[in-house]
């Protein structure tokens, strides 16, 4: 394998259903043309009608993965997802921390890591994937290691311990607090609230606010939409491409991934993260 592939890092939990986690992490690399590798911190029983089932890693494992893909592997950027409990979430946190070289900066390319961090707390189902007890460990990983946090308008109210009436100003209260790049995935949510056909994402770069708008897609096709999108935005990162940019190429992908489902499930079903290649 050349090192002229971008490789990308995803952390994250195993969705048996294969239409979130890891596995949805991975498809998206493989469609952004980046060699995916993983740490695996939780293995869920779960298809497109919800989780019956989570069984944490243990956290020298999940530490494990990581320090042996990081003194292997030249990772031009990384994503973590599903972290689910504060002792796997400090085992990240210290491994990433000795064994990896973190950067921060939205603007410039650099050999260091830019960190993705979608902060998963519930499925699309609606059971919970990280427990209570783990939230301030949580802030605390974002504001050490993170370039960019990607929390959904319920995540972001969690993460800031009240309800959200103003999006953009909840963005700098995040930036605030993480001093991370903020993007704040409104999503039906947040057109609902604004009576409007799009689809609202509100971004933070640490200068200016940016609307990230596309077409409201209805139908029941939603399942793994925000690992989808963190993947996305790393693989562009790892190809070099500058955040805004990445986040709109990400945007882009996942709306194509929707709008090409193939309807699978009985449930909230997965979406085509090939639908490139079938149009």
């Amino acid at each position: 394998m050349s090192d002229s592939i971008p490789v990308v890092l995803t952390i994250a939990g195993s969705d048996s259903g294969g239409g979130a986690g890891i596995q949805a992490d991975l498809k998206t690399f493989q469609a952004f043309a980046c060699f995916g590798t993983t740490a695996i911190t939780a293995i869920t029983c779960q298809n497109t009608t919800g989780v019956s089932g989570v069984q944490a890693v243990d956290p020298e494992i999940v530490a494990g993965q990581l320090h042996d893909v990081l003194i292997d592997f030249p990772i031009a950027a990384a994503k973590t997802g599903m972290l689910f409990s504060a002792p796997i979430i400090r085992a990240i946190q210290h491994t990433l921390k000795q064994d990896a070289a973190l950067s921060r900066d939205t603007k410039h390319i650099s050999d260091k890591l830019r960190l993705v961090v979608d902060p998963v707390m519930v499925a699309s189902s609606g059971d919970r994937l990280l427990q209570r007890d783990a939230e301030e460990a949580l802030i605390a990983f974002m504001r050490e290691c993170a370039a960019l946090i990607t929390p959904n308008l319920p995540e972001a109210e969690v993460i800031l311990n009240k309800s959200i009436s103003d999006v953009d100003e909840a963005a700098l209260e995040l930036y605030s607090l993480t001093g991370a790049c903020v993007l704040i995935k409104g999503g039906h949510r947040l057109a609902e609230r604004t009576s409007s056909t799009e689809s609202i994402d509100v971004f933070y770069d640490g200068r200016d606010i940016h609307h990230i708008s596309r077409p409201v897609l209805s139908g029941r096709n939603t399942h793994g939409t925000g690992c989808t999108l963190s993947a996305a935005i790393a693989a562009e990162l790892a190809r070099g491409t500058e955040m805004h940019a990445a986040i709109e190429s990400a945007r882009d992908y996942l709306h194509g991934a929707m709008q090409h489902a193939p309807g699978l499930g009985k449930g909230i079903g997965p979406l085509n993260h090939m639908w490139r290649d079938s149009i």
